[in-house]
C-alpha cells in the first residue's frame, strides 16, 4: 500500500511537471530553441496534445497579433487627426451666441469677453471670461459654453432696473440689487416706478428690498413713490399708482400688503378716485370724502 502510494505521489508530480511546462510552452517569450529541447526530452506517447496544440496556439497568436495591429493604427490615425484638427480651422470659433442681454448689445459682450474667430475653442479659459462679463455693472450672471465642434454660447442674467430716481430733474436707473447707475436720462419711465425725496441710507434699502418682493404686475402699476417720514414712522410712504389711486403705507409692511393691490382695487368703483390706507389694515378714503372733511373743519373754525 505504501509503495503505491509512493508511486501515485510521483505521477500526480510529474502530471503536474507536465502541465507547468505546457503552460510555458504557451507563452510567447518562451524560444524556438528551449521548445524544441523540452519536446524532444518528453515521450512521443506523451506530446500527441501539445502537437495538436500548437497550430491553434499559432492561430491565436496571429489573431492577436493582428488585433493589436489594428489597435496601434487606429491609436494612430486618431492621434493623426487630432494634430490636424487642432492645427485647422475647424478647432477656431465659428460663431458666437449670445441670450438674454437686453441693456448690453452682442458687440459689447464680445469686446468685453475678448472671444474672436482665431480663439482656439479648447483654450478658452471659462471661469476668465465670465469673471470679465461679471464685471459689468447690469450683468448679474454669465455663464460660458463650446457648443459641438466649434460654436461658443454665452447666457447673459442682467439685474433688473427696479426703480428709477429723480435728481435734478433726471432720471437714473435703480438695479434691483440696489446700486444707482449714473446713466441719467430725461425720458419718464414707463415700467419702474420713480422714487422721489429718497436718500441713500437705510430707508431706500429696505425701499429696494420690498419692491423686489412684490409681483411685476403690482410694481409696474406705481408711478411714484414718495418718502413721506412722519414721527411715528420715518418708513412711511405715499404711492401714486398708475390707475388714479393713492396708496398710504410703510415700507415695513409695504409687499405683503400691496401684493393685494389688485384685489383691493377690483372692489372699488374706478370711477370714485382717492387714498387706499394700508398703514394699519386697509381702508379707503374717496377725494370728495376728504375735501368735504376740510371744508367742515375751515368752517368750524369760522
Amino acid at each position: 500500500m505504501c509503495y503505491r502510494a509512493v508511486v501515485f505521489s510521483f505521477y500526480q508530480l510529474y502530471l503536474y511537471w507536465l502541465g507547468y511546462y505546457i503552460l510555458e510552452l504557451d507563452k510567447p517569450s518562451f524560444s524556438k530553441w528551449k521548445r524544441k529541447i523540452e519536446v524532444n526530452r518528453l515521450e512521443k506517447g506523451k506530446i500527441v496534445s501539445l502537437e495538436d496544440r500548437v497550430p491553434k496556439l499559432k492561430q491565436q497568436r496571429r489573431r492577436k497579433a493582428n488585433k493589436r495591429l489594428i489597435f496601434l493604427l487606429f491609436l494612430f490615425f486618431l492621434l493623426i487627426s487630432c494634430v490636424v484638427y487642432f492645427q485647422s480651422p475647424l478647432s477656431h470659433v465659428n460663431k458666437i451666441m449670445i441670450s438674454g442681454n437686453e441693456v448690453y448689445q452682442e458687440d459689447e459682450i464680445i469686446a468685453v469677453s475678448e472671444l474672436t474667430k482665431n480663439t482656439n475653442v479648447w483654450k478658452i479659459n471659462k471661469k476668465e471670461v465670465e469673471q470679465k462679463l461679471e464685471e459689468l455693472t447690469e450683468v448679474k450672471s454669465a455663464k460660458i459654453e463650446v457648443e459641438f465642434p466649434n460654436n461658443i454660447v454665452i447666457e447673459i442674467k442682467e439685474w433688473k432696473r427696479i426703480a428709477y430716481i429723480m435728481r435734478e430733474g433726471l432720471f437714473l436707473p435703480i438695479l434691483e440689487n440696489g446700486d444707482v447707475l449714473e446713466e441719467r436720462t430725461d425720458i419718464i419711465p414707463v415700467n419702474s416706478p420713480i422714487l422721489q425725496f429718497f436718500s441713500k441710507g437705510n430707508v431706500m434699502e429696505a425701499m429696494i428690498e420690498e419692491l423686489n418682493q412684490i409681483p411685476a404686475e403690482v410694481l409696474n402699476s406705481i408711478s411714484e413713490i414718495h418718502h413721506d417720514p412722519k414721527e411715528t414712522d420715518q418708513y412711511h410712504i405715499k404711492l401714486f399708482m398708475n390707475d388714479g389711486f393713492e396708496v398710504s403705507a410703510s415700507i415695513r409692511s409695504f409687499s405683503e400688503k400691496m401684493t393685494h393691490y389688485p384685489s383691493i382695487v377690483s372692489q372699488l368703483d374706478p370711477t370714485i378716485k382717492g387714498v387706499i390706507d394700508l398703514e394699519v389694515g386697509s381702508f379707503f378714503r374717496a377725494y370728495e370724502w376728504e375735501g368735504a372733511e376740510e371744508e367742515n373743519e375751515t368752517e368750524s373754525e369760522g
